[in-house]
């Protein structure tokens, strides 16, 4: 009998039959697990690299505590006494900054663009990540992850290279950053060691590379242009890519503005400000002093090395930053007024232009590019010329019409029968300069050179130093290197030494005919003459000197022997190998740089004594810690050259040939009879010479070819170099009260005329060569009151003086 159920058991069952879970459900539910445990699986393995790397990676970290005292690459840079940059040397522009130097809108653009949440993260932006994931997905500019944290262990520590390893290394070193480092020292090293282009490391830098202007004075619209240069220096440069620049320039001001640094009115503003971008060609605020800071290069690498260049040396000059502009515009004005006076030797270059006018600007920026403007002497493409008209472009872009007197430089290149090689046609390339008239005038790269240095003759400091035209065009300095006859010039310390030897202003000398036969030299027979070749007979040695004049300047170095004048011309710095014992030295046929020269006239600027020029004030590391100091002083009496009366006297005869000698035009200028100096030109015309001086700056001017040649028949130093000298002191003594040396003790004034006081009474030198003149002497024996000698001792004695 089968077993009872339940009642309702069967009706049960049937009405709850037994159903498996839906598969869909059941694969859901496994997946889920299968991704949960991956997911745990990924955790604890990524712990476990992370755990690896803390343990292995970290301790072998570099060592970055050196960032606590951050020091980069800087470069030596060279400035004027007023602080003007003059010169920068080292392959790393850069400015070190400190946070606190840095202009808040400076920081608000970086930190808009590059990390808006710099000072909440502990380094790494998880926030910023993550949105940055977002933002790229759904937008065409992406946004970069990498906080400014990320980027200094990058930039300072590690390569660029994109690899994982290099990526934990970061993210390591990134924390260790932000354990030792507080943020304002970060952001500090950031801004400073970010390289920006243009040679430019750090904001600073970047501010005087594109802007030509302390970081300090920039605005938003100038701090969200350099604010883009992170990214890609190369492609957001301003003045390579303006366009791309300007863009992201935009972009930036309008993250600023998102982000509460700047109000809706200055984004506006700065959208619509118009930037001034600095560049070689237009770069109105560059102090022209090439040479001078080449001189503190070097001087500064004999000491310091190949640190030179790195540890951020300051060197300070003597430079006066106007007075040196005003000896660059000057020098150059001199010599391209010389160049206007000389044939036109024919364009640089001839290149044929394709007439397809898209290649064409591609063949004219090609063909300039090796010909670049120098100054305001600017080059060239000749798109059509005829003998009224030369049509021309820049490199630029700018279109140039020369008509004319402009084109009065080069007639002989545009006649019809212009040899080929200057003829002016279409793709010659000329140089061209903009005048004061704005036109255009064509004309030529000078091969003629010059030198100008002034300097303080109270105490040796250079004021101004240009070594040549164009440093870029000729790096030798002509100042310091050229060693040069000095013509005339030379004559005021034979006269010195006259002086001593009872001379006095008013001693008369005969200026008439003199020769030496070769029995007398020793070798060719020797007629000198005087420069315009004129004979004035007798005349006093203050009008001698004063008009320059050859044969009196032969007949006081007789009388005072060319050996006691060698060794008196030492007393002012000149060499006496440099200067043989001859009498051309009467014509200044020795050896002089201008250096030398500008110290010797200080000798009678000063009074008397010689002052080392020096340039060199102080040097200072990056934080402007003195390391060197060079103080200015008065000089003593142990630098005693000549005699105080001796000095007054010179300056009193050297003002007359600036009031009505052959330098007549300089107090006529400058309209103050505070000037002295002395014109010198060389036999055949190859040096061209001023050497002059107010009581409180000494110059000196001197052009010539470094292939000694003729300058020309008609070229003189009074001039050339004069010209040159005035236009430089018109600048240098504005506002300078007149000044007129106090008489020293041992002279006397004796109707008009200066006298030492053993000399007052006819007691020196009364007359030179006026014996012979009347009688018919044999030419150059000099009176002196004494009996003339025989014939056949004067004539051993003069031998003897060219041999010696």
């Amino acid at each position: 009998m089968p077993p009872s159920r339940p009642i309702g058991s069967e009706k049960a069952a049937s009405a709850h039959p037994a159903s498996p879970k839906p598969r869909w459900l059941s694969w859901s539910l496994r997946l889920a697990a299968w991704a949960l445990g991956l997911f745990a699986a990924s955790a604890i393995a990524a712990m476990l690299v992370v755990a690896v790397a803390l343990s292995v990676a970290y301790p072998n970290l570099p060592d970055i505590s050196a960032l606590s005292d951050y020091r980069p690459k800087l470069p030596l840079r060279v400035f004027s006494s007023e602080g003007a940059l003059l010169g920068e040397f080292g392959e790393e522009r850069r400015n070190l900054t400190p946070i606190q130097d840095i202009p808040q809108v400076m920081k608000d653009a970086v930190l808009a663009i590059e990390d808006t949440r710099f000072f909440e993260h502990s380094g790494v932006d998880y926030k910023g990540m993550l949105r940055a994931g977002l933002a790229n997905l759904g937008r065409m500019k992406s946004q970069g992850a990498s906080t400014i944290t990320m980027q200094v262990a990058r930039n300072v520590y590690l390569s660029s290279e994109k690899t994982f390893t290099r990526k934990i290394y970061e993210i390591l070193l990134t924390f260790k950053l932000e354990h030792l480092l507080s943020k304002n020292q970060i952001l500090e090293i950031y801004m400073n060691q970010i390289y920006l282009g243009n040679r430019a490391y750090g904001f600073a830098a970047a501010s005087e590379a594109y802007f030509g202007k302390p970081l300090k004075n920039i605005s938003v619209a100038e701090a969200a242009m350099l604010a883009g240069l992170p990214k890609a220096p190369s492609a957001y440069n301003p003045i390579n890519n303006p366009k791309r620049a300007r863009a992201r320039q935009l972009y930036i001001i309008e993250r600023m503005e998102e982000t509460g640094f700047i109000t809706h009115a200055q984004a506006e503003s700065a959208r619509q400000e118009s930037l001034k971008l600095r560049s070689a060609s237009n770069d109105s605020t560059r102090v022209h002093a090439e040479y001078l800071a080449e001189m503190a290069r070097q001087f500064i690498f004999a000491q310091y090395g190949n640190d030179t260049y790195t540890r951020g040396l300051n060197v300070y000059t003597s430079i006066n930053a106007a007075d040196q502009e005003a000896a660059y515009r000057a020098l150059r004005q001199g010599i391209m007024n010389y160049e206007r006076r000389q044939i036109y030797r024919g364009p640089e270059k001839f290149v044929d232009l394709p007439t397809d006018p898209k290649e064409l600007e591609d063949a004219i920026d090609d063909a300039l590019a090796d010909h670049p403007d120098n100054g305001d002497v600017m080059s060239a493409m000749v798109l059509d010329a005829t003998p009224k008209k030369i049509l021309a472009v820049r490199q630029n872009g700018d279109s140039v019409e020369i008509t004319g007197d402009g084109l009065k430089p080069a007639q002989s290149g545009l006649a019809d029968k212009a040899p080929p090689h200057i003829k002016i046609r279409r793709g010659a390339i000329i140089r061209v300069v903009h005048t004061p008239k704005d036109t255009w005038e064509i004309t030529q790269l000078p091969e003629v050179e010059g030198a100008f240095v002034a300097m303080d003759p109270r105490n040796g400091a250079i004021k101004a130093l240009v070594g040549g035209f164009d440093f870029g065009k000729n790096k030798f300095n002509h100042v310091t290197q050229a060693w040069r006859q000095p013509g005339s010039s030379f004559k005021p310390f034979i006269y010195s030494a006259a002086l001593e030897k009872g001379f006095t202003p008013a001693t008369v000398v005969n200026d008439a005919p003199l020769f030496f036969d070769a029995g007398v030299t020793g070798g060719q027979p020797w007629e000198p003459k005087n420069f315009d070749g004129k004979f004035e007979g007798p005349m006093t040695l203050r009008a001698g000197l004063a008009k320059s004049k050859n044969m009196v300047s032969i007949r006081v170095l007789q009388a005072v022997g060319p050996k006691n004048a060698q060794e008196w011309a030492t007393h002012f710095g000149f060499e006496a190998e440099k200067h043989p014992a001859y009498l051309t030295m009467a014509l200044g046929a020795g050896s002089v740089t201008p250096m030398q020269m500008v110290g010797a006239y200080s000798v009678f600027a000063n009074g008397g004594f010689r002052v080392n020029p020096w340039v060199i004030s102080k040097v200072t590391d990056y934080k402007d810690r003195v390391l060197s100091e060079t103080a200015p002083a008065a000089p003593t009496e142990d630098q005693r050259a000549i005699p105080a009366r001796n000095a007054f006297i010179m300056s009193s005869l050297l003002q007359e040939v600036t009031r009505a000698g052959t330098a007549a035009r300089a107090q006529a200028t400058l309209k103050r009879p505070d000037v002295y100096g002395k014109t010198g030109t060389t036999n055949d015309a190859m040096d061209a010479w001023f050497a002059g001086y107010q009581p409180t700056l000494a110059a000196v001017t001197w052009i010539g070819y470094d292939t000694p040649r003729n300058l020309g028949s008609r070229e003189t130093g009074g001039g050339l170099s004069l010209p040159v000298w005035i236009s430089f002191m018109e600048t240098a003594l504005k506002g300078v009260p007149v000044m007129e040396p106090p008489v020293p003790e041992g002279v006397v004034n004796v109707g008009g005329e200066w006298f030492y006081d053993e000399y007052a009474r006819n007691a020196g030198i009364a007359s030179v060569g006026l014996e012979e003149h009347a009688q018919g002497a044999p030419a150059g024996l000099p009176d002196s009151g004494a009996a003339t000698p025989p014939a056949s001792e004067e004539r051993n004695r003069i031998l003897d003086l060219f041999r010696n």
